[in-house]
């Protein structure tokens, strides 16, 4: 009621002349990124001074496929619908853009006005600049609309001249126009952006500084008809199959929108011919007057609704945590771990100090903690989930404390407690030493000999099987891979991420869904098409993860002209009689090399990600062929792959136009129909 009258007190008319200025240098400490900062942040944005990042940075994490987004917090005015009159605005920036490896850059980083509130288009990294999705990329339409100045380092085919420009794209990846300097974007030194925009001339103009070199751009743009009125402004980043680092170190914006003289009187008056100057007057007196009126009528009324949610606290006995006892009695039905309060978790983690974190991912960030348990100082991992957590958000998380809490598998990662505060939804586990596979396949630093993987595929498959088929009921995790599997000290598995978990009794269909949720390059392509998850979809991951572990490769990756699918590749070797090509170079020719057991495992793989879901195995038929050197491979026909898996390739040129796609809170993909 108080936002409602106040809205109606500061919409009364008054002709106006707004501006909107602001500057900020990311060396300076602040607190960005935080609810009520004034720059927000989403997907893999963050703040690490003296930078903005907006990609994921860390190659031991294997952060490929990442995207951020940064912008202004509060609309920005661009039009003014009654007077016709549009913003004219400067912006300058400075910011690096460096891969980390430098074999390979991808993708590039981008300016850009568009509809507020701001929001990561669904499925829009890689080529897509974090601007667009595979459906929209070259007409966007409603709120995809968007005008943007990109500085792009990877080529897309049939998109981009080059893997080295700066461009103007409106409401399409394909930029109207662009050039290619002679110094690369991607050698990591400091570059200056200047970008204008003239209303009198609707020329939006483009300055680059690399060094002392400078490099210009302009084109003519109606912002009223490619635009809303009020826009989100700001900064947004991608990664496809490289990793590649997206840093804003400053950042200023002004803008002026002068509107035209209102001719609407007050009842009752009598016109009067009156100069400029005085017109002014009365217009700012006016203004003036409803402002600080409004302002102490607001303050007054904030202020009562404040003593009222203080009385409301102080009569709370759960940190605010469930306005509903009856709701949190439901939620804590059946799960055994205890349930913290936020201070302690705050406490526990240094109040959640940069120091402290282990990772972050789509979902927020992972924090190492110490909590007394049992009489025992204990370290903990503490999952923060990030505080935009949608409903899907809440979900996840829902499904992850009840199902995992009743679980008990040396395979599975032990569930300690949770909270569920008004500051935040967060899990507690059991800290696993040696973090996630991932970190260890592609950690060029440090090899996982075979044995250990053997291990560690052996450790997978008997918590899926345990999972599948014997707990009381049968549980689809729904996203294999090796960023959810764990390692302790002596390299066992310890599976997590029960996000996306299903309850299903056994015997028994799951329900279709109208939202396909997984990782891009795990998901079964026949889940896509029948949206019913089941066992057989895990089966299917856990084959990918195979090859994957033994390979050494993603299982999608994109190179300059064309895109590595793992499963195709390995079909394709199995064919001609050559699948131990497959296994990881550095494994090669090594003491502990057992070829008879990587084929065993390469041509199971094949077997769980068969395209003919009913010619999979169970877990269990899986496992008994992984473990016996006495049981019989499967006959599998030398070809069965039939195309990309669905999800696998997911960018600009191969996207999926009846596909709708984009992140859940624990950082996988979603598919959904547009019907």
């Amino acid at each position: 009621m108080v936002f409602s009258f106040c809205s109606l007190l500061f919409s009364i008319h008054v002709p106006f002349a707004t501006s909107l200025s602001f500057s900020f240098n990311f060396s300076d400490p602040g607190s960005y990124c935080a609810p009520d900062a004034d720059i927000a942040c989403a997907g893999d944005a963050f703040f690490h001074a003296p930078f903005m990042e907006l990609t994921m940075n860390d190659i031991s994490e294997g952060n490929n496929h990442s995207i951020g987004r940064v912008w202004y917090a509060q609309p920005v005015p661009l039009w003014d619908k009654a007077t016709g009159e549009v913003a004219s605005f400067n912006t300058s920036f400075s910011f690096q853009i460096r891969p980390v490896n430098t074999d390979y850059s991808a993708d590039g980083m981008a300016f850009f006005l568009g509809h507020y509130p701001s929001g990561i288009p669904l499925g829009s990294y890689g080529g897509n600049l974090g601007l667009f999705n595979g459906r929209n990329n070259k007409n966007a339409t409603g709120s995809d609309r968007i005008v943007a100045v990109e500085f792009d380092t990877f080529r897309n085919l049939r998109v981009d001249d080059d893997d080295n420009h700066v461009g103007i794209d409106v409401n399409s990846i394909v930029s109207v126009v662009s050039t290619s300097p002679d110094k690369k974007l991607t050698l990591g030194t400091t570059m200056t952006a200047e970008i204008s925009y003239e209303n009198s001339t609707e020329k939006l103009s483009v300055i680059l500084w690399i060094s002392e070199t400078s490099y210009r751009i302009n084109t003519s743009i109606d912002m009223k008809l490619c635009l809303p009125e009020e826009v989100a402004i700001g900064f947004s980043a991608s990664t496809g199959s490289s990793i590649e680092v997206h840093r804003v170190l400053s950042w200023s914006f002004n803008s002026t929108l002068a509107g035209k003289s209102s001719s609407t009187l007050l009842p009752g008056a009598a016109p009067e011919t009156v100069s400029s100057k005085s017109q002014g007057k009365v217009q700012a007196t006016i203004a003036f007057s409803v402002a600080i009126f409004s302002v102490l009528v607001c303050s007054f009324m904030g202020f009562l609704l404040r003593k009222q949610r203080v009385w409301k606290k102080a009569n709370q006995t759960s940190d605010g945590e469930f306005e509903d006892e009856n709701d949190k009695a439901e939620f804590e039905k059946g799960v055994g771990p205890r349930r913290y309060h936020y201070s302690e978790l705050a406490a526990a983690t240094g109040n959640f100090a940069e120091e402290k974190k282990l990772g972050r991912g789509g979902f927020g960030h992972v924090y190492q903690g110490c909590l007394r348990i049992d009489d025992k100082d204990r370290h903990v991992a503490i999952k923060k989930l990030s505080s935009e957590s949608s409903v899907q958000g809440r979900k996840e998380f829902e499904a992850e404390i009840k199902i995992i809490s009743r679980l008990r598998h040396r395979n599975l990662v032990q569930l300690i407690g949770w909270c569920d505060s008004c500051k935040g939804l967060l899990i507690v586990y059991e800290l696993v030493s040696e973090g996630s596979l991932d970190k260890h396949i592609y950690n060029r630093g440090g090899l996982l000999k075979w044995p250990e993987r053997y291990n560690i595929i052996i450790g997978l498959g008997s918590a899926l099987r345990y999972l599948h088929s014997e707990w009381e009921q049968s549980i689809v995790h729904g996203d294999i891979k090796p960023s959810n599997i764990m390692l302790d000290a002596s390299y066992n598995t310890k599976l997590g991420d029960f996000g996306l978990a299903r309850l299903v009794d056994h015997g028994a269909k799951s329900e279709t869904t109208k939202v396909v949720m997984g990782t891009a390059g795990y998901i079964d392509p026949e889940l896509v098409n029948t949206r019913r998850p089941s066992t057989g979809s895990d089966v299917y991951s856990f084959g990918i993860v195979l090859l994957e572990v033994v390979s050494g490769r993603h299982p999608v990756a994109e190179s300059e002209d064309k895109f590595f699918v793992l499963l195709r590749w390995v079909w394709d070797l199995h064919s001609k009689n050559t699948i131990l090509e497959v296994v990881d170079k550095r494994l090669r020719g090594g003491a502990e090399m057992d070829e008879r057991q990587m084929e065993r495992v390469l041509v199971v793989g094949l077997w769980c990600a068969h395209p003919d879901r009913s010619e999979r195995p169970s877990m269990a038929q899986a496992m008994h062929v992984l473990q016996s050197e006495d049981a019989k491979l499967p006959e599998l026909r030398p070809q069965m792959y039939r195309a990309e898996p669905v999800l696998a390739m997911l960018d600009l040129e191969h996207g999926y136009t009846d596909l709708s796609v984009w992140t859940s809170s624990s950082g996988c993909t979603a598919v959904g129909s547009d019907a």
